[in-house]
């Protein structure tokens, strides 16, 4: 090599070392990856189970109750908080479950098949709410499912041949294996449907049928325009949760062994709403904590109530707790509880 081209390819190098090197950019955090709702759902399951061998006999009939309201709880936090139907008739829907079940194992004495009687019945009246409620928005919705909510209970105790009036329906049910404690076998049977609900939800959710209930909530005029059926999406979610809540009502006939009108009040269906608001609308995890609220609260309540020696203090402080409770929380988080560990999270890094 030449003194020139030896100088050339210095010059070459030193220009090509010089170069500004062009912005990339802000640097963007990393996506979090998705548990996927298959490998929470087994996990679930293994606490449940291990919980069950640990609690004490009163502890897992509350765990089993959880289980059942859990269902009910998920399917209607679809409803209202992804498609923004409000529904204030869901413990009718749990009534017409737990009777279907009822009437049906009294008859054929085969669990399974009144399960499967109980799910048909209840997706069928859930079709036929969900097709009027299509056409009805806000407060008319609500009004519509209230008086579903008063128009169910009146039934079972006009049809008094069928349905036993007040009194209600005993349901004739085999006894478990005999090593199983029955509240440990009732804990299981709970959580086992509320479990394969939930994951069916949560898939539901991950895929088209949640975009779908999403875009509708959001913007009526905009789905419609992408395409989206307003009308068959909101039936179809209204059928969806109308199922959960009829496998809630059959669940709560099977716990109870006993069907009455008095199990399903409307105070129910407020309960259920207030619950879901206060886990938080459209998370499956915040449906979680409204059923476990839906069984603490009572009781805690009852407890002040006895402790009191008033009957009348009894009855309305369960509404009252509850009223309180939601208050203070959206307050505090406006999300719900389940909010609240992605709020917490947020202001450390901010902190930080």
């Amino acid at each position: 090599m030449t003194g020139r081209t030896a100088a050339k390819h210095e010059a070459e190098t030193a220009g090509t070392a010089q170069a500004p090197v062009p912005d990339a950019g802000p640097v963007l955090p990393k996506r979090r990856r998705r548990v996927h709702p298959v490998i929470v759902i087994a996990a679930g399951a293994v606490l449940v189970v291990a919980l069950t061998y640990m609690l004490p006999p009163f502890r897992n009939y509350q765990l089993a109750t959880v289980g059942a309201y859990f269902c009910v709880t998920a399917g209607l936090t679809v409803l209202t908080g992804l498609n923004g139907q409000l529904s204030l008739g869901h413990g009718a829907l749990m009534a017409t479950g737990a009777y279907t079940l009822a009437l049906t194992q009294n008859r054929w004495e085969n669990l399974p098949l009144s399960f499967a009687m109980a799910v048909l019945v209840t997706t069928v009246v859930g079709a036929v709410i969900g097709l009027a409620a299509a056409r009805l928005r806000g407060p008319y919705l609500a009004g519509l499912t209230l008086a579903v909510a008063i128009v169910v209970p009146s039934v079972t105790s006009t049809f008094d041949e069928t349905f036993n009036s007040d009194q209600g329906l005993s349901v004739f049910l085999n006894p478990p294996p005999e090593q199983y404690p029955i509240e440990q076998w009732q804990a299981w049977l709970c959580w086992g449907a509320a479990l394969v609900v939930v994951l069916l939800l949560a898939l539901l959710v991950r895929g088209r049928f949640g975009r779908d209930l999403r875009a509708v909530r959001d913007d009526e005029t905009a789905a419609k325009l992408a395409g989206i059926n307003i009308a068959r999406t909101q039936v179809l979610a209204f059928v969806v949760s109308a199922v959960c809540a009829g496998v809630s009502g059959a669940l709560f006939a099977y716990l109870a062994q006993s069907v009455s009108p008095g199990a399903f009040p409307l105070t129910l269906s407020l309960f259920l709403v207030m619950a879901i608001v206060i886990g938080g609308l459209g998370s499956l995890f915040g449906a979680l904590w409204g059923a476990l609220l839906l069984v603490v609260l009572p009781a805690l309540s009852q407890s002040v109530g006895e402790q009191t020696g008033s009957q009348r203090l009894e009855g309305n402080l369960a509404l009252i707790v509850f009223g309180v409770v939601l208050v203070v929380v959206m307050l505090a988080a406006p999300g719900g509880l389940a909010s609240i560990p992605s709020r917490m999270s947020r202001l450390i890094r901010r902190n930080r």
